[in-house]
């Protein structure tokens, strides 16, 4: 845990490192916003509306999922209503733990208690929760059912439950099968398997513990003369953090460099896509990180297989060749596959992920499972009464905290105007942002939006500054800040 001296001395280091960029505090502070800047300034505490200013709208809100998203959302909308009626569902007890801490867990420079919080010690107090699981939908009926048998009315819907690990989606993976991040019997199942023989993920929170004893023996290894291989693929669904397979990259190199041991290990980027990031500036940087660091990037490579007893991973390489049809006498293209094996030493793996299934299957979800809303209003396309922010919402670019962060606020503001009658008027930007770790001290911090004049997203950056740069400031921003700024400030509806 960070404590007040300490977190004072990062405060006073990142003014210095701003300074030396060119931007006063009073300029950060307007750019991060007055929330960030109330934690910035060393303050977590901020007063919620006045009676003066208080929607006086009333309807009973329930609000499915009790993470990151859902507590900010019911936070904010009990400092925005004067008379709220909020019911939170969620079964775990520790839902709130900083998931995007876990990276830094799995490298050595957290400890899982650092990340680790009671769901209780965030509630908002007034709001109603029920430790139960929302299984069953009815929104013809406005109603949802609980594991336990509750039944649940609501006047207005809030849908913000996560999203599913997929690990039985990769063949050799199908006994560890679908995983909730913070779930011990979930994460039971799966260190049955994972977290062993150099196999691992940090996409489980004690995943992330085992992620950093098999890294640790990948280093050993290498520091005794050993020639190692560490294998870094990417699922071919979406799936959130979009960084975090190049940031686990990055950290094994940092710490094979850091044991003198970088000689003795081959270290490969395996990726379904034909780039490293979706936005060309921060493509290029990455480019030009992975050169830097000797790690071989395969492009068009789908991750479908792991052999856990042999270390093999297994894709298939997938290319479009052009053939003629002798009978229509034209071109044509055609999809040609190659199966590919990499043996490993290190493999870390970010699972394919997808909607929980009760959302999935119900009258809420879609083909693809996801919460189909207005990606601008994230009211829910057919249901102008049910809202969806976060993982599960069918949100571009939307799978992360930093996501959520904008997203709430844009749809407490909606979901307001709605029980007042009025139009809604909040648009969410597709924000999002990715503290791309690049090595142990330095961060890229990748800003970026949806593409106002088109398709694909542009850098968005908050400060005067190269967004591709790597930056020791940045590396305290991450490592240090965002963590208060999420656990008090988000938490509380006011970052």
């Amino acid at each position: 845990m960070t404590n007040e001296k300490e977190l004072n001395n990062i405060i006073e280091a990142i003014d210095a490192q701003m300074r030396k960029d060119g931007i006063s505090r009073r300029d950060a502070l307007k750019m991060a916003g007055v929330s960030s800047a109330a934690l910035m300034m060393g303050s977590t505490t901020a007063s919620a509306a006045t009676p003066a200013m208080a929607s006086s709208a009333k309807g009973k809100i329930v609000i499915v999922g009790g993470g990151l998203a859902g507590v900010a959302t019911a936070a904010k909308l009990k400092n925005t209503l004067s008379n709220p009626d909020i019911t939170i569902i969620e079964p775990n007890p520790m839902s709130v733990s900083y998931q995007p801490g876990q990276t830094l867990v799995a490298s050595g420079i957290w400890k899982q208690s650092d990340i680790t919080y009671n769901t209780k010690d965030f509630m908002p107090s007034g709001v109603n929760w029920i430790q139960d699981k929302a299984i069953e939908f009815d929104p013809e009926n406005n109603q949802v059912k609980t594991a336990g048998g509750q039944t649940i009315s609501y006047d207005f819907l809030v849908v913000a439950a996560g999203l599913v690990l997929d690990f039985g989606g990769i063949k050799g993976l199908e006994e560890v099968g679908d995983v909730y991040s913070l779930d011990k019997t979930d994460a039971a199942r799966a260190q049955k398997i994972l977290g062993k023989d150099g196999l691992c993920s940090i996409y489980f929170s004690d995943g992330a513990v085992d992620t950093w004893t098999q890294m640790q023996k990948l280093v050993a290894d290498a520091k005794s003369g050993k020639k190692v291989k560490a294998v870094f693929p990417e699922p071919h669904t979406a799936f959130k953090c979009g960084g975090a397979q190049k940031k686990m990259t990055n950290l094994v190199d940092a710490r094979l460099n850091e044991a003198k041991a970088r000689a003795n290990a081959d270290l490969s980027f395996y990726t379904n896509g034909g780039k490293l990031f979706g936005v060309p500036i921060y493509h290029d940087a990455i480019d030009a990180q992975m050169k830097a660091r000797n790690v071989a990037v395969n492009y068009s490579h789908k991750f479908v297989e792991v052999d856990p007893s042999n270390k093999i991973a297994i894709f298939e390489k997938h290319w479009k060749e052009k053939v003629w049809d002798a009978e229509l006498e034209i071109e044509d293209e055609v999809t040609r596959t190659q199966r590919i094996e990499a043996e490993y030493d290190f493999c870390h793996v970010i699972p394919p992920q997808k909607a929980p299934k009760e959302i999935a299957n119900s009258p809420i979800g879609s083909g693809a499972g996801w919460v189909p809303v207005d990606k601008y209003t994230l009211q829910h396309l057919k249901y102008p009464n049910v809202f969806s922010l976060g993982d599960v919402a069918a949100v571009p670019l939307g799978k992360t905290g930093g996501s959520a962060r904008k997203q709430y606020n844009v749809l407490v503001e909606n979901l307001v105007a709605t029980m007042e009658g009025k139009a809604m008027t909040a648009k969410y930007d597709g924000y999002t942002v990715c503290p791309l770790i690049t090595s142990i001290g330095t961060v890229m911090m990748a800003e970026f939006k949806w593409n106002p004049d088109g398709p694909g997203a542009v850098a968005a950056p908050s400060f005067p500054l190269d967004p591709a740069q790597e930056r020791w400031v940045m590396w305290l921003l991450k490592a240090y800040m965002l963590k208060p700024m999420t656990m008090y400030g988000m938490l509380s509806g006011r970052a």
